[in-house]
């Protein structure tokens, strides 16, 4: 493949309205950023409880740098694995009520080193459609067979499961669907799961610590343990406000982790002072439930706002509330609209989502203000009538 035709693919992208751009953000991540030398009012982070620039989580990791340096200098098993790593997979195995956590860089790599590691050839993943691209791209790469089923449709991965007669059976969902903001029917994967003999895993990237009276995901929600849903992939930098993601199961799904799961075999551990933060974050989600009854009320004085203005909602009760455009053109006749009143938000388009379903995607945060929504709305409702 040549340099010209690469810049003729980038072309078409720009015309096809597909092209992705950069910002340089040149403040700490809050609802009021600079951006660009610019001051915006930003709609658009998954920082949902407004822990990224919190207070404890800086002093925690100034005290980690401190105590463990600049990073870790080594994979977990080599010589990366430190006491600050050690501990917050205790912790995070006691939030999540499971015998063990184990830690990955990046959600990506968790989700690409469970599916790799736990099927081979002659086994079955079972995925949403719309699952997050890790999943999908950890099924493909896993040599398993990959069958994927209409959204949330029960009857067909019914189907599809009863087809399969041989090998191990792994159905992989979402737990909250990052761009519809709506939640995996998980009650009934947990018993189609355990009627056909087959493991359930759940990412629970944008639930964790978010949904769920003790901020336990929406697993909590549902009510389920981990005998229902044996393997739980969490992130740390949305809900938890700092950076990583885990892996929770038990110790018979950990320990072959350890030893199989090649992101993080081959992979320097994360700074240890990255640790600290988290455990300081994990235990503010579970000391002040306040922020998630916070965005509880956000969620709904937002849909109650943008239904008077008519604006085309999808069903989501969490913090992310697409507004549909369905053209890509028309997602960033919005975007552009909105951030000419100061407000950032950005267009999601496909890949990310199907052709034709190109949107806006609202996220909330506990740290935003009633008067920052209701700037929100006012520039909803002066979007110019060939946008809408």
């Amino acid at each position: 493949m040549t340099e010209k035709s690469l810049d003729k693919r980038l072309q078409q992208r720009r015309r096809d309205g597909l092209y992705r751009s950069r910002r340089l953000l040149q403040s700490p991540q809050q609802p009021e950023l600079q951006l660009d030398g610019r001051s915006m009012l930003a709609f658009c982070s998954n920082d949902y409880l407004g822990l990224a620039n919190h207070p404890e989580l800086k002093a925690a990791m100034h005290a980690g740098i401190d105590r463990w340096g600049a990073g870790s200098g080594a994979a977990h098993l080599i010589s990366g694995h430190s006491a600050a790593h050690h501990a917050l997979e205790e912790e995070l195995a006691e939030f999540t009520g499971r015998e063990r956590a184990l830690l990955f860089s990046t959600g990506y790599m968790a989700n690409l080193g469970v599916l790799a590691a736990l099927t081979d050839r002659g086994d079955t993943i079972f995925q949403d459609r719309l699952n997050h691209a890790s999943l999908i791209d950890g099924g493909l790469l896993s040599r398993a067979r990959l069958r994927r089923y209409p959204h949330a449709d029960l009857a067909v991965l019914e189907r599809l499961l009863a087809d399969t007669q041989s090998g191990r059976r792994l159905i992989a969902t979402d737990g909250v669907f990052s761009m519809d903001g709506d939640l995996a029917p998980l009650g009934a994967l947990a018993r189609l799961a355990k009627a056909h003999d087959a493991w359930l895993m759940v990412d629970d990237a944008h639930g964790l610590g978010v949904l769920g009276e003790h901020g336990g995901g929406s697993l909590e929600q549902f009510g389920l343990d981990a005998a229902e849903v044996p393997i739980l992939m969490g992130t740390l930098g949305k809900g938890l406000g700092s950076f990583g993601a885990f892996v929770a199961g038990s110790e018979s799904l950990i320990e072959p982790l350890i030893q199989q799961a090649r992101p993080y075999v081959y992979t320097t551990a994360s700074p240890p002072a990255l640790a600290e933060a988290t455990r300081a974050a994990l235990r503010i989600v579970q000391s002040e439930p306040w922020r998630r009854q916070r965005l509880a009320e956000l969620i709904a004085r937002f849909r109650q706002g943008a239904q008077q203005l008519g604006l085309p909602l999808m069903a989501s009760q969490t913090p992310i509330q697409p507004i549909v455009a369905g053209a890509a053109a028309t997602a960033l006749a919005w975007s552009r609209q909105l951030e000419t009143a100061g407000i950032l938000l950005s267009a999601i388009r496909p890949p990310t989502v199907p052709e034709g379903s190109a949107r806006l995607r609202v996220t909330l945060s506990a740290a935003h203000t009633d008067e920052q929504l209701d700037r929100l709305l006012d520039a909803l409702a002066q979007l110019r009538p060939e946008g809408l």
